[in-house]
């Protein structure tokens, strides 16, 4: 990425004094991009969070405190900051970080200009950040596909012989993404009995999360112009949290032989913060050894693992907390975000700006770190503790919250979170 970008280094402070907490998720080192409106009636437009407030862009464009090619900001996505290139995000992060720098005046000594660019995120409604063309799921923890494969096939087999020579895909719904805090309504669908002949219209009963993050394409390709794994990371604009819902009792009667489609399409939450690549360049480490080697067009010098923590935890109907129920970790994916472009344009396939790609469930290689209920409770057999109470799969009115963050030296670069709530099924038809 950019290593020398100044606004990744430990000690730069900002004079929004929220933004230098120790716990914070959004330091001046961060700098993430979402979508929101500062009040009800307000248009939409792109913002950076810091701290707990949100730097209005299109504000600072139209008074010229921040210089763009072309207006970029006074819109409902990122979708055209993304096609603007990466000079552009670069440019604009780095004004960024002077504007918000504890010792430039600018803004921090106008307290009119400064009123009217800062807006609290408290009371401002955060919206889908980015235009979504497509959408695809990989599979791609080692951890998590070995612990499925023992559940429903032979434990001693539990990965298919193609999994460790390609990143495992399918093609999901980009129409059903939402943005955290959006409520989830369990669907309804076809569910196998196992003591009865032919399946039953009914209530999802095995609903689950899946602890996922995704990435945003900004730099797409043409049709027949595969990208190679060592040029993927440059067509990347960010990534999010997401949890890709799954309906396991739907799933296990319809993904043979071509995969999830009524268990998946009903929704996918994303957090509404997209993290740049710049951002977390400095929590880069190795990705596992894979063995055996990939074949040419998936190779890749260097670092390309991420070290972001990451917690699922649940909060039931009527509860003021959440309980923490599985911690894990970004850089134990098998399969890493470069290798997933790479073989998802290595046959020709064109991509578009806008275009998220979700990682897969992250699994890690204890039980506490499992990303799923699927895994954590052996598929409802061995429910899960929520101080005090206990769940198999997740039950109308809980309330299911991601979060991450990279841990640097005294800040951190976090996501914020990406939660929903289940609403009840519909009448059936």
């Amino acid at each position: 990425m950019n290593p020398a970008d100044p606004t990744i280094a430990p000690s730069l402070r900002s004079w929004v004094e929220s933004a230098n907490a120790a716990d914070s998720h959004f330091p001046i080192q961060n700098l993430p991009y979402g979508v929101f409106k500062p009040s009800a009636s307000a248009d939409a437009r792109v913002g950076v969070a810091i701290g707990d407030q949100i730097l209005d862009l299109a504000r600072l464009e139209q008074t010229g405190l921040l210089r763009t090619p072309r207006p970029l900001f006074a819109t409902g996505s990122l979708n055209a900051f993304m096609a603007a290139g990466r000079e552009t995000w670069r440019s604009v992060r780095g004004q960024l970080g002077t504007l918000l720098a504890a010792d430039t005046a600018t803004l921090r000594d106008d307290a009119a200009a400064r009123a009217q660019a800062l807006v609290p995120q408290a009371g401002a409604t955060l919206l889908l950040p980015v235009e979504i063309p497509g959408y695809t799921d990989f599979y791609s923890s080692k951890e998590h596909a070995t612990n499925v494969g023992a559940l429903f096939r032979d434990p001693k087999n539990a990965l298919l012989p193609n999994w460790l020579e390609i990143p495992i895909g399918y093609n999901g719904r980009a129409s059903s993404v939402v943005v955290s805090g959006t409520p989830v309504r369990r669907p309804n669908g076809q569910i196998k009995l196992p003591n009865q002949e032919r399946p039953v219209f009914s209530p999802c009963l095995k609903l689950d999360f899946e602890l996922e993050t995704g990435f945003f394409v900004g730099v797409p390709n043409g049709m027949a112009e595969p990208v190679s794994s060592d040029e993927a990371e440059s067509h990347i604009f960010g990534m999010v949290l997401l949890n890709d819902w799954s309906a396991r009792d739907i799933q296990a009667w319809e993904y043979v032989p071509l995969g999830p489609f009524n268990s998946k399409g009903f929704a996918t939450t994303i957090s509404p913060w997209v993290v740049t690549m710049d951002a977390l360049a400095p929590f880069r480490t190795r990705q596992p050894r894979q063995e055996p080697e990939p074949l040419p067009y998936l190779r890749h010098d260097g670092q390309h693992a991420f070290d972001i923590q990451l917690e699922v935890s649940l909060r039931p109907q009527g509860r003021d907390q959440a309980s923490s129920i599985a911690r894990t970790n970004f850089k134990h994916m098998y399969w890493t975000m470069a290798q997933q472009l790479a073989h998802h344009t290595v046959s020709g396939c064109n991509t578009r700006v806008g275009d998220l790609m979700g990682s897969g469930t992250i699994s890690g290689p204890d039980a506490g770190s499992y990303g799923s209920l699927l895994e954590l409770t052996g598929n409802g057999k061995h429910p899960v503790d929520i101080g005090g109470a206990t769940r198999a799969f997740i039950e109308d009115g809980d309330e299911v919250i991601l979060t991450g963050w990279c841990q640097g030296d005294g800040y951190r670069v976090g996501f914020g979170s990406c939660a929903g709530t289940i609403l009840p099924a519909l009448p059936q038809p």
